[in-house]
């Protein structure tokens, strides 16, 4: 079973909060518009995406998702991140495309 833990442990990524680290980890999901993460994004899903606001964080809430991994350089303010620690929401950080992340996701994943 792949968790966050799973993934902090991989260190594939910079961990930027760790939010609950035994959530299992079942899909990785690829979205830049809020409105479609919010009613596709899965449950226990890691959710790459280049949207580094506030907005993010409460779609992710809502949907439930395991994960946040921010790709191509994009980083959550220090404000954004105490939130993510109040909604227990795992943020990472990458320099990599979004497609590349998703892809070491889910080489993980299988």
């Amino acid at each position: 079973m792949t968790t966050v833990q799973t993934l902090i442990d991989a260190g594939l990524f910079a961990l930027k909060e760790p939010g609950n680290a035994s959530r299992k980890i079942a899909k990785v999901f690829c979205c830049d518009l809020l409105s479609i993460a919010m009613s596709k994004a899965p449950e226990n899903g890691a959710w790459v995406t280049v949207m580094g606001n506030k907005n993010t964080l409460a779609v992710a809430s809502l949907s439930d998702v395991s994960c946040i991994i921010l790709a191509e350089g994009i980083t959550f303010s220090d404000e954004d991140l105490a939130c993510a620690k109040k909604e227990g929401i795992a943020v990472f950080e990458t320099e990599l495309p979004v497609f590349d992340a998703a892809l070491k996701i889910q080489e993980l994943l299988s």
